[in-house]
């Protein structure tokens, strides 16, 4: 394959487009975004970019800030449980057969072929009052009850429907349920590249199955688990339609800000503030997992 320093004609013939294309319509419409967080509101349309920052000052008050630390809390979260998840699902998949393999790959892409819409109502489906989650814990709650009343106990009183749907837990549990297959791809990707010989011989020489997975498995594939982590991470910490229609009033993330400052507050350079706000913090993630992929290919 020749350098493409040998000829850059043709290399600058063919990224010549795509260069164009993202900056029209990626860098050139993100820089006026960013001019807007410097501006002010002049009349309905109109904004005024005077080099204010005034909208970042009050981004930081402690009514954002405080929704800004919460989003980052439950992104964190839905993290941390993707991958625990993830993890072991990951490695199910890299230690099946090959007759298997293909087909979990399938089950955990199958996701990506629905619209996020769909499965999002399709678990409020699941989790609401009368919802199939809430059926069948009354299920059997009626069978245990009639049980004990056969067994000569008191039974059981009547079934109330447990709030599963708008709170934190839905939002949690519908962020974990949209973003778990971008755990699992990253750690599927790096434990499939892993010597499995130095697994066996960790078994062979005692070390056990939990301390082979936390000597040997996870320093290996700690950059699959970084690139896991940031990937999970940044999607969920900018999350805006589960936390819409699966959070209530006190579950509302900071995407969910963001929009009503475009939409409906109809401030502009307010809500340009907050979303580079979010930007800055995922270049600061994605960072700091470029250092540590680094540090770990320097110990390798």
């Amino acid at each position: 394959m020749q350098d493409w320093k040998l000829n850059r004609a043709l290399f600058a013939t063919i990224a010549g487009a795509p260069i164009l294309w993202l900056l029209l319509f990626f860098v050139v419409p993100l820089g006026l975004v960013w001019l807007y967080s410097f501006g002010r509101n002049v009349g309905l349309t109109e904004i005024d970019i005077s080099g204010t920052f005034a909208n970042y000052a009050r981004a930081l008050e402690p009514l954002y800030l405080g929704i800004f630390v919460k989003s980052v809390g439950v992104a964190a979260l839905t993290t941390i449980i993707c991958l625990v998840v993830g993890f072991p699902v990951a490695l199910a998949i890299v230690f099946a057969t090959e007759k298997w393999r293909p087909w979990l790959l399938l089950a955990i892409m199958l996701p990506f072929w629905t619209n996020l819409l769909i499965r999002t109502y399709a678990l409020m489906a699941v989790l609401r009052t009368e919802g199939y989650a809430n059926q069948t814990i009354g299920w059997m709650w009626d069978k245990w009850s009639g049980v004990m009343t056969f067994a000569g106990l008191q039974p059981l009183g009547t079934f109330e429907p447990l709030p599963l749907l708008y709170n934190n837990f839905a939002v949690v549990l519908g962020l974990v349920y949209v973003h778990l297959p971008f755990m699992v791809l990253p750690l599927y990707a790096a434990l499939d590249r892993l010597d499995k010989s130095l697994i066996e011989a960790s078994l062979d020489l005692g070390a056990g199955h939990v301390r082979t997975l936390l000597s040997i498995v996870a320093p290996l594939a700690a950059p699959g688990i970084i690139s896991g982590i940031i990937i999970t991470f940044v999607p969920a910490l900018g999350a805006y339609l589960t936390p819409d229609l699966l959070g209530g009033t006190d579950s509302q993330m900071i995407a969910n800000v963001i929009e009503r400052q475009f939409k409906r507050a109809n401030d502009w350079p307010f809500g340009a503030a907050l979303s580079f706000l979010l930007m800055y913090a995922t270049f600061i993630a994605i960072a700091f997992q470029a250092m540590k992929s680094r540090q770990a290919e320097r110990r390798q």
